[in-house]
C-alpha cells in the first residue's frame, strides 16, 4: 500500500513526462511545402491576318513525284524562294510553280505546303510565312528545302542573306550573300511528293517544328494567291497533259508564265508558243487589194495588182513607155479616096 509520500513522487514524474513529451514534438520541424507549378507558356495572339496552320484539301490519289527542274535567279533583293507543288482540283492534278517571291514583312520564312496520307486520302496542308520554318512533311523540295528547316538564307537584321551555295542569285546585282557548303540536295532525289502512306516520307516534327507550329502565323501574299490562280487557268500545267514533267516549272516572277525567267522541267514537252503573226493576221486574198490606190501596193512585185505593177517578168525589163495624151486626144484623119490605078496601055478598064 503506497504512502501520501509515494502518491505525490507518481504524479511529479508522470507530469514531467507529459511535459517533456510535449515540447518535444513541437520543436521537430515538419517537411517543406513542394514548390507550385510553372505556369504555362503563354503565345501571342496570331495578327489579324493570320489563317489556321492547315487548309486541307483531300484526294484520294497520291500526287505524282516532284519534277526536276533549274531555279531561275532570283530578281528582286529580298524576295524569298518558295518551291513548286502538286496542288488538286476536279481535274486531277495540276502544277503550281515554284517562284520568288516578296515577303510580307521582314523577319518571316516560308514554310511550305505539302501532302500527308491521313485516314486512308491523301490531305494537303497550307504553306504559310512564320519566324520559323515549321514542318512540312520531311518531303525534299530541293533550292534550301531539304526537308527539314531552309539552308538557303537568313536574315539579319532588316536584309536577308541569300547562300549562294543553295539558291541562284545574280551577285552582280544582289551584294547579300554567304557562302556556306551544307549538305543539302538542291534537285530532289526521291521525288517523293507526300508524307506517310505506301511509298511517302516517313518523317514526323521535330520539337523544333511543333514549336514554330504554334507561332503567329501569316498566310500566302496576293501574289502568291495570283500566282495559283494562274496556274489553275493554264491547261499546260495539268499532270493528265504533261505528264508529270511540267513545261512552266518555275518562274523568276509571280503570276509571269511568259518571256524570260520561265523554266520548264526536264524531259518536259515545248511548251505551246504563241500563235504566229499570220496566223492572227493572214494576208488578203489578191482580189480584196484590186481597189486602193497604187501607192499603197508600189513596193511588192506580186501584190496582186497588175495595174500598178507592169514588170510580169520580176522586173528584168523596163515597161514600155505609155502612149502620149495627144495621140488619144486627137481624132484619126479621114481616109483619102484610093486614086484609081493607072492602067497599062492595050489593059482593060
Amino acid at each position: 500500500m503506497s504512502t501520501p509520500y509515494q502518491k505525490s513522487l507518481l504524479c511529479s514524474l508522470a507530469a514531467g513526462s507529459l511535459l517533456a513529451g510535449c515540447v518535444a514534438t513541437v520543436r521537430v520541424p515538419g517537411p517543406p511545402p513542394p514548390p507550385p507549378p510553372p505556369p504555362p507558356r503563354v503565345y501571342a495572339p496570331p495578327p489579324p491576318d493570320a489563317a489556321p496552320v492547315e487548309v486541307e484539301v483531300q484526294a484520294t490519289e497520291a500526287p505524282p513525284p516532284l519534277p526536276d527542274y533549274d531555279q531561275p535567279p532570283c530578281p528582286e533583293d529580298g524576295w524569298l524562294w518558295t518551291p513548286g507543288y502538286w496542288a488538286y482540283s476536279t481535274g486531277g492534278y495540276y502544277w503550281i510553280p515554284g517562284t520568288w517571291v516578296a515577303p510580307p514583312r521582314v523577319g518571316v520564312l516560308w514554310t511550305p505546303g505539302y501532302w500527308g496520307f491521313v485516314g486512308g486520302v491523301y490531305m494537303f496542308h497550307a504553306g504559310y510565312w512564320g519566324p520559323h520554318i515549321g514542318f512540312y512533311g520531311g518531303v525534299n523540295y530541293g533550292f534550301g528545302y531539304g526537308g527539314v528547316g531552309f539552308a538557303g538564307g537568313r536574315w539579319v537584321g532588316n536584309s536577308f542573306s541569300y547562300n549562294t551555295a543553295v539558291v541562284h542569285v545574280n551577285t552582280t546585282v544582289i551584294h547579300n550573300t554567304y557562302v556556306n557548303n551544307v549538305t543539302v540536295n538542291n534537285v530532289t532525289v526521291n521525288k517523293v511528293s507526300y508524307n506517310g502512306g505506301a511509298g511517302g516520307v516517313a518523317a514526323a516534327p521535330t520539337p523544333q517544328e511543333r514549336a514554330a507550329m504554334t507561332e503567329p502565323h501569316v498566310p500566302p501574299t496576293p501574289a502568291q494567291k495570283q500566282h495559283v490562280s494562274e496556274a489553275v487557268r493554264n491547261p499546260q500545267l495539268a499532270a493528265k497533259a504533261n505528264g508529270g514533267h511540267p513545261a512552266i516549272a518555275a518562274t523568276a516572277r509571280p503570276a509571269s508564265f511568259n518571256g524570260p525567267g520561265v523554266v520548264g522541267a526536264k524531259g518536259a514537252p515545248p511548251r505551246a508558243a504563241a500563235p504566229a503573226a499570220p496566223a492572227a493576221h493572214p494576208a488578203p486574198a489578191p482580189a480584196a487589194h484590186a481597189a486602193p490606190a497604187p501607192a499603197a501596193h508600189a513596193a511588192p512585185v506580186n501584190s496582186g495588182n497588175p495595174a500598178a505593177h507592169a514588170p510580169v517578168n520580176g522586173g528584168a525589163h523596163p515597161p514600155a513607155a505609155p502612149p502620149k495624151p495627144e495621140q488619144k486626144a486627137q481624132p484619126k484623119p479621114a481616109a483619102k479616096p484610093k486614086a484609081a490605078p493607072e492602067r497599062r496601055e492595050g489593059e482593060k478598064p
